[in-house]
Formats: C-alpha cells, sequence, structure tokens
C-alpha cells in the first residue's frame, strides 16, 4: 500500500501526525504499507513558490492513495489566486481526476449532546453526501473579472456539467445507496437553474439501471432547512459541487463537531484523496488542541475504500469509538464530565485501543 502523506497547513501537520501513528501501528501489525511525504497549498508555497509542485504531482500519481490534513492560511490571504493554498486542493483533485467526494455524517451516541439541536432530532444519525468534485461553478469556463460595455467592472463564473460528468457521479451515489438503505435523494434548483435541470432528468434516468433504490429529488434550499428541521429522513444525498460543498459543510455540524467527521474523494477506479472535513483552524496550530479523530477516520476510509482492507478500517472505527465511550475529548467535542486531552494525547488512546 503506497501511500502519499501531505500534512499541508495549520493544524494539519498535527492532526496527520497522530494518523500516521496509527498506520505505523497497523504497520507493525503486518499491514503492507510504504509512505513518503510531501507538500501541499501553504507549506508548498514556502518551498517551491507554488500550491501544488511538480515534485508533490510527481508523489501522489505514483502513490495508491493520498492523505491529507488541511490547507490555508491567513498569510497566504493575499497572494495571487493561482498562487493561494486552495487553488494547489483543487488542482489535486482535478490532476486526479477525483470526481466522487465521499462526506458522511455520523454521530456517535456519546457525543449527541455536542450537536446544537435535540438530542432526539440527531440520535442516531447516519448520512452519506456524495458530491460530485470536478466540475460545476469552480471549474467551468469562462470565468474572470473584467470590464463589461458599459465600463463597469463585473466578475461571472460559468455553471456547467456535461452527460457523463453527471452519469458518472449518479452511478457512484446508487452504488452506495445499494450497500446502506437504498434510498437517495438528488439536491438541485431545477426550477431556477438550467444546468441542474439537466442534472435532474440524467439523475433520473440513471435511476432506471438502479430499480431497488427509492429515488427522490429536492431543491437546495428546502434541503438545507430539512437537514436541519429532520435530518434522519436522509440516507445517501447526492449533489453538484458547490451545493455539495455547502450541504456537507452544514451536515457535519449536526453531529456537534466538524472536527469528526472523515471524507474520502475517488476516482474511478478507488484511487483516493482522504482528508478530514474541516479546515486548516490556523487560531490553533501548534498548540496540540486540534481533534485528530476526522483524519484518523479519513485513514479508515482509505482502507476501506482504496485497499478493500474493511476488517483493518472497523479496527480503526473501534478504536475511536472505544475512546469516545471511555470519556476522552479534544477542546471542540468536550462535554462536563469527560476528560479533556490534547491532540497528541487523543493519538496515544486511539493506538492504546488498538
Amino acid at each position: 500500500m503506497k501511500i502519499a502523506i501531505l500534512p499541508g497547513d495549520g493544524i494539519g501537520p498535527e492532526i496527520v501526525a497522530q494518523a500516521c501513528r496509527v498506520l505505523e501501528a497497523l504497520r507493525s501489525d503486518g499491514l503492507p504499507v510504504e509512505t513518503e511525504h510531501g507538500v501541499l497549498g501553504g507549506a508548498a508555497y514556502d518551498r517551491h513558490g507554488e500550491p501544488y509542485p511538480e515534485a508533490t504531482r510527481r508523489l501522489v500519481h505514483a502513490a495508491d492513495a493520498v492523505l491529507l490534513g488541511a490547507v490555508g492560511g491567513p498569510q497566504y490571504d493575499k497572494l495571487d489566486r493561482p498562487l493561494r493554498p486552495e487553488r494547489g486542493l483543487l488542482a489535486i483533485r482535478k490532476d486526479l481526476n477525483l470526481f466522487a467526494n465521499l462526506r458522511p455524517a455520523l454521530l456517535y451516541p456519546e457525543l449527541a449532546g455536542a450537536s446544537t439541536l435535540k438530542p432526539e432530532v440527531v440520535a442516531g444519525l447516519d448520512i452519506m453526501i456524495v458530491r460530485e468534485l470536478t466540475g460545476d461553478i469552480y471549474f467551468g469556463q469562462p470565468r474572470g473579472i473584467a470590464v463589461n460595455e458599459l465600463g463597469e467592472r463585473e466578475a461571472y463564473n460559468t455553471m456547467r456539467y456535461s452527460e457523463s460528468e453527471v452519469r458518472r457521479i449518479a452511478r457512484v451515489a446508487f452504488g452506495i445507496a445499494m450497500k446502506r438503505s437504498r434510498r437517495l435523494c438528488s439536491v438541485d434548483k431545477a426550477n431556477v437553474l438550467e444546468t441542474t435541470e439537466f442534472w435532474k432528468e440524467i439523475v433520473t434516468d440513471v435511476g432506471r439501471e438502479f430499480p431497488a433504490v427509492e429515488l427522490s429529488h429536492m431543491y437546495v434550499d428546502n434541503a438545507a432547512m430539512q437537514l436541519v428541521r429532520n435530518p434522519k429522513q436522509f440516507d445517501v444525498m447526492v449533489t453538484g459541487n458547490i451545493f455539495g460543498d455547502i450541504l456537507s459543510d452544514e451536515a457535519s455540524m449536526l453531529t456537534g463537531s466538524i472536527g469528526m467527521l472523515p471524507s474520502a474523494s475517488l476516482d474511478e477506479n478507488n484511487k483516493g484523496l482522504y482528508e478530514p472535513s474541516h479546515g486548516s483552524a490556523p487560531d490553533i496550530a501548534g498548540r496540540d488542541l486540534a481533534n485528530p479523530l476526522a483524519t484518523i477516520l479519513s485513514l479508515a476510509m482509505m482502507l476501506r475504500y482504496s485497499f478493500n482492507r474493511d476488517d483493518v478500517a472497523t479496527r480503526v472505527e473501534s478504536a475511536v469509538k472505544k475512546v469516545l465511550a471511555a470519556g476522552l475529548r479534544t477542546a471542540d467535542i468536550y462535554q462536563s464530565g469527560c476528560e479533556k486531552v490534547s491532540c497528541t494525547a487523543m493519538g496515544d488512546a486511539v493506538v492504546a485501543a488498538l
């Protein structure tokens, strides 16, 4: 298993270090793993003058999977757009053709009190959001800032999807629904946007290949409301890049902390980039306060989706559950009566639980 490790910026190196300790514990137990570190985002800009350097590109293409921390920080905000850390993240997704982003929103029973919603609304929550990752308004051309015919500056972006792009992400979502509760909700804004009217048409057509899956459609504004009102009505959700970006972050906070949630971005052969759903949190970087569990759970997703090792993935997930059941909490999920621990101490506990 050749894994490229990209710690990134902010708290990235701290949380990735704990995931690497878990990986090392598994390696000492016989898991055949090779790792190599590289740089992405702000760290790459600092070293190479660009957020996705050629050395990193070669590294990730040679790997079977990639583990990423987080990218970004306020010190890079004034850089020209092509040089900003986030452009490195977009570039690696595009370069590896990682079109399917899987974002689970799973509420652990021990953390029900950490959610801002009532426990009865979120208890037992288990949603998978499938987000298309390489198309839509984030990548559509033309785009830019220009002076219009009236002599006024204006900015513009283009939302667009090809039929093949919609079909392939729909098939991924239907396939995941087949392994879960066989319910899929496709999210669009078909009453306003032709792009998503087209999306709805194609998803409906793909649905005929999966007659066992109950397909529903929902406008994105209603979906945002329903995620807060009655989130357990959803099982698998599929949507485009910009809607998925927003809804998956919203869904993550139903669980009490975005610091608990992993993500996977896959190509058509299940080669993937695995990263926590949260950002680089520069305000706590270097203070050993970050929650490493989302990164450790991202490693579990890697073992499951890219390496087909459900057995080892389950071991990692069980270790996380055991630590939570023992009452250990980082600051973001701390509740009265629990033991507040550092990022490193949480890593210690997960390794011990393994």
